[in-house]
């Protein structure tokens, strides 16, 4: 059996030949201490977050895109495959998306974990060349294609051509850092602390990179906001405005445009070309932050577009690979 893993720092996500995306988790474990099992992984784990008595901590095994704890990465990967596939299974051939900026020693992490959670053999594939390929971008082709796929705990940016990676950056910057920003600016604006939880809602609620062209509604939203004083620690309660949520998280999303901008000074000329005519296509989670895409377009002056499913762009890259070994060798060698 073959099985396809997006490794992600904020979820993970499944693809199993022949049946596509069968499983789309939080990347959490809840462990208890002393325990030599996890009592919760996945959507249960994560509900646990910021909510768990002393005995009991909530675990997100990967930070920045890599392995941070490596027994809580084997017990979630393993709880996962068998979710995914119930029942007797034979040992599986897995491929698992890394970031490209990954060290030897992280890349070994991650192949050994799987191959204790009952991998027979593991095949690492680049995200961003992953998400190219999930997006329906020409990697083959001898033209340029420029993928920018900002994740949880990454943001990876690549000109891809001929089946390789060209340019391309790592840059340990993703949705994890917007939300450590909003909770640090609500902080030191309104001396309100938050959880993770907390930050992550906000966001998705009010949070955008620019202002959105006819929105009107949007620029007059505001949010509420509970949380802890930090001088007095009672609760308390103040309204959040999109303009002060878009403050919050200029400098992670400057962070990104500059990692674009890295990247395209470091192209050949032919590919840079090819990047002007197409564009530039978002893929992850933070691809669905509203306006990021005008944003890039303008500080760039390049087209940008957002992928048809930039949720899932990574999973089904991999589930391409999956499906068919020789293109996965030809990622493969030209990695």
């Amino acid at each position: 059996m073959d099985i396809g893993i997006d490794l992600g720092t904020a979820n993970t996500l499944l693809y199993v030949r022949g049946q596509g995306i069968v499983l789309n988790e939080p990347s959490v474990v809840a462990v208890k201490e002393g325990a030599g099992t996890a009592l919760a992984v996945g959507t249960e784990a994560k509900q646990t977050i910021g909510r768990t008595p002393g005995s009991i901590t909530a675990i997100r095994p990967l930070r920045d895109g890599v392995i941070s704890d490596y027994e809580a990465a084997e017990e979630m990967i393993r709880h996962f495959v068998r979710k995914a596939v119930p029942g007797r299974r034979p040992r599986t051939r897995m491929v698992v998306c890394v970031p490209s900026g990954v060290t030897p020693v992280e890349r070994r992490a991650i192949v050994h974990a799987a191959q204790r959670a009952g991998a027979r053999s593991v095949h690492l594939v680049e995200e961003p060349m992953a998400a190219a390929i999930g997006a329906g971008l020409p990697v083959a082709d001898p033209r340029g294609s420029m993928v920018v796929d900002i994740g949880g705990g990454t943001s990876e940016v690549a000109v891809i051509s001929l089946g390789g990676i060209v340019t391309s950056q790592s840059l340990r910057v993703g949705g994890d850092r917007l939300d450590e920003a909003i909770t640090n600016f609500v902080r030191k604006e309104h001396g309100l602390l938050i959880g993770e939880r907390t930050a992550e809602d906000i966001k998705l609620a009010i949070g955008s990179a620019w202002p959105v062209p006819g929105d009107d509604a949007l620029e007059s939203r505001t949010f509420t906001v509970r949380g802890r004083e930090k001088v007095r620690g009672l609760p308390k309660t103040v309204e959040l405005t999109v303009r002060e949520v878009r403050a919050a998280l200029d400098e992670p999303v400057e962070a990104i445009i500059a990692a674009v901008h890295s990247t395209l000074e470091e192209c050949p000329p032919e590919l840079s070309g090819d990047v002007m005519e197409h564009g530039i296509v978002l893929t992850g989670g933070g691809a669905l932050l509203p306006a990021l895409d005008l944003r890039m377009a303008s500080a760039t002056g390049i087209p940008v577009f957002v992928a048809d499913n930039p949720l899932d762009s990574v999973a089904l890259g991999c589930g391409k690979c999956v499906e068919d070994f020789d293109a996965l060798e030809r990622v493969m060698s030209a990695a």
